[in-house]
């Protein structure tokens, strides 16, 4: 089989698993944070330093592939792991989320979506068959149906209306779908509404042969919110395929997705912030560029064993990101990934060892320093000011 998911442990303290997935180019252990490498390329970072962290899987985008540099012209050059020089899976999302939040003048309907690129302004049109004929040609290991999100606050008739365009495509997805050597996933949608929610993995379901993917969160709804909706469908998604929760990444929304049965995750953060200069750390995130850390001779986190954090200190770092040296924003990356891949390995020994709760408590407890020490120090400036 091409692809096969094997749960191989289940924590007894939550139900979270690990399990292995296998596809053409390789076996993913989950759960599993998938850096993102949005046009091609995980930035700040070559394939050699994802290998060197221990990436298994990197995630690329429909939306900007089929801009730039298009996707016959990746086809040419033998698909997204020859373009990229990439040996290990691939999974593109369908484009579906950019085309609403990065575009104007979109207008939608059955048959699609109208817009104007964000690029040129140029106007385009995007149909569920245009997306799959896009990530056929980019020839990813597991691609993702054209969905249509809403935004958060959004009313329950716009979402019922949203909904049902999504499961329209999404019929029209797998019909359009002619490349064996790839899974096609369906993304379930229903905004906060549990009912909605659950009438759309419903809908979903019958598609979902080797895999499932949550969307529509991390728009602006709260921590609790999130995670309802997440547990929710976790509980009633079969146990023997992966789950993919969208667009999540922070270590706090890494342990809460795999406490409730999330298998994979992705997200820009990390790289995101590396090029403004933050630090994601033991205790918290770090703001590099700031004056403190100008006579800083430790590494970014003494616990941390990447390549960043065993030859550079705080106070080089810093240098290099006040005085927009790229290789600032490259190690800083580096560290990033590494911090969150690493602490996916963490995860599955603390699931192995039945502790994963005891595991997420410790991990806060000191992830959370930052954010109390900045607390703090608000507080004695309000007094200080009184």
């Amino acid at each position: 089989m091409k692809f096969k998911y094997e749960v191989t442990h289940v924590c007894k303290q939550t139900g979270a698993r690990i399990g292995l997935y296998t596809t053409p180019h390789g076996i993913i252990e989950t759960p599993v944070f998938m850096p993102v490498g949005t046009q091609a390329t995980v930035k700040c970072c070559t394939e050699k330093q994802l290998h060197e962290m221990g990436a298994q899987i990197i995630l690329a985008n429909t939306y900007h592939l089929f801009l730039r540099p298009g996707h016959e012209l990746i086809k040419k050059a033998g698909g997204l792991h020859e373009f990229m020089h990439w040996d290990k899976p691939i999974l593109t999302d369908s484009g579906g989320y950019q085309v609403f939040a990065l575009t104007n003048m979109k207008k939608r309907n059955e048959e699609g979506v109208e817009f104007r690129s964000h690029i040129s302004g140029e106007k385009k049109f995007m149909s569920p068959e245009l997306s799959i004929q896009i990530q056929n040609a980019l020839g990813a290991d597991i691609i993702m149906a054209f969905d249509s999100s809403t935004e958060y606050g959004a009313s329950y008739k716009e979402i019922v209306e949203s909904d049902r365009i999504t499961h329209i495509w999404l019929k029209r997805c797998f019909e359009a779908h002619k490349n064996d050597n790839q899974t096609l996933w369906p993304i379930v949608q229903g905004n906060l509404f549990d009912d909605l929610r659950l009438q759309s993995l419903e809908e979903c379901l019958p598609f979902a042969t080797n895999g499932i993917a949550i969307g529509g969160l991390g728009v602006g709804e709260s921590k609790d919110e999130k995670n309802h909706v997440v547990e929710l469908l976790t509980k009633n998604i079969p146990q023997n395929i992966p789950r993919y929760l969208m667009g999540h990444g922070s270590p706090d929304c890494l342990l809460d997705g795999v406490i409730r049965g999330v298998d994979m995750f992705d997200c820009v953060q990390p790289t995101r912030i590396a090029r403004t200069g933050s630090a994601i750390t033991t205790y918290g995130r770090l703001v590099i560029r700031n004056a403190n850390f100008k006579e800083d001779f430790r590494p970014i986190d003494e616990k941390c064993n990447c390549y960043t954090c065993k030859n550079f200190t705080r106070a080089y770092i810093r240098h290099l990101i006040n005085a927009d040296e790229a290789l600032g924003s490259i190690l800083l990356s580096i560290h990033n990934l590494s911090f969150l891949i690493n602490l996916m390995e963490d995860i599955k020994s603390a699931i192995r060892q039945d502790r994963l709760l005891d595991f997420r408590n410790e991990f806060m407890e000191k992830f959370s320093t930052m954010e109390k020490l900045k607390n703090e120090r608000i507080i004695q400036k309000s007094k200080f000011t009184v």
